[in-house]
């Protein structure tokens, strides 16, 4: 059976845990929430507020990891900071996953091109996971959803230079560009295997710049809101919203956003998360 897409044109908190609970799987034990948290500076990024209704649904615990490149998010003190600055302290208990070190080494027995992830070690205190995602562009990936949320969005900093060098850190920003998206593929398939099904996710199509939420400076929404979606897979999710980019003809900034996914071959992230068979880029869209 083709993995179901929960959509609905409607974004609001409330929308997000009426999809939530369609998919009819609650999460065991102790849940990390994968949220971005937004570089400062930054005016895309999705605020807690609008997250606060499903974490608090789940009662949840807010994760985040260190970034590999300089700014306001590169070492646990400056990224509490900011934490503290966008309103996630305010609202919810939050971890830091690789703020104490040394890294948790998950093995990736039939990766690509990885055959290990460095990820924050306190991962171990999770049961389970809910990734929350901003979908939209990104300046080396092409496009962010759950496929990056699980791969550079849960490895350490020493974990995220070593996937975007492809296994060499030190090749951080000039490694190979598509075996780079093949190393996040891996990555995210490490994560999905230590969660053994605990897992779920949900991508918002809002404010979709051709930039991250990690680029302090970043471009202003090119594209109108689209909506919000719920799976338990998280290739037919990442792929569902780049197929409702597509299908947004109408859209003036439609072809901006397509330049950026599509001059990255962001769906090749999808393509190879496919073959390692962590997801279906087949799905059927079921409309709420």
């Amino acid at each position: 059976m083709k993995p179901i897409v929960y959509f609905s044109k409607t974004i609001t908190s409330e929308k997000i845990v009426e999809l939530y609970k369609k998919l009819g799987q609650e999460l065991p034990g102790k849940v990390a929430v994968k949220v971005h948290s937004g570089e400062s500076g930054n005016q895309n990024f999705m605020r807690p507020e609008f997250w606060k209704p499903i974490i608090d649904c789940i009662n949840g615990t807010v994760v985040e990891t260190n970034t590999a490149y300089d700014g306001s998010r590169n070492t646990t003190k400056k990224h509490w900071k900011t934490m503290e600055k966008h309103g996630w302290t305010k609202y919810f208990s939050v971890d830091i996953l690789d703020g104490d070190g040394p890294d948790l080494v998950l093995p990736i027995p039939s990766g690509k091109k990885l055959s290990q992830n460095y990820v924050g070690r306190n991962i171990e205190k999770y049961d389970s996971m809910l990734v929350l995602s901003h979908f939209k562009g990104h300046p080396m990936g092409g496009y962010g959803g759950a496929l990056k949320q699980l791969s550079i969005g849960v490895a350490s900093s020493y974990g995220k230079a070593y996937i975007h060098g492809v296994g060499e850190p030190e090749k951080l920003w000039n490694a190979d560009h598509d075996s780079f998206l093949e190393s996040m593929a891996d990555a995210a398939s490490s994560v999905i295997d230590y969660f053994d099904g605990n897992i779920l996710y949900i991508n918002v199509m809002k404010n979709m710049s051709v930039d991250c939420d990690c680029c302090s400076v970043a471009e202003d929404p090119c594209m109108a809101d689209i909506g919000i979606l719920a799976s338990t897979d998280p290739v037919a999710i990442d792929q569902a919203c780049l197929d409702l980019v597509y299908a947004a003809t109408d859209d003036p900034g439609q072809a901006h956003l397509l330049e950026r996914i599509e001059t990255r071959n962001g769906v090749h992230t999808i393509e190879a998360a496919a073959e390692l068979g962590i997801g279906s880029r087949e799905y059927e869209l079921v409309e709420c």
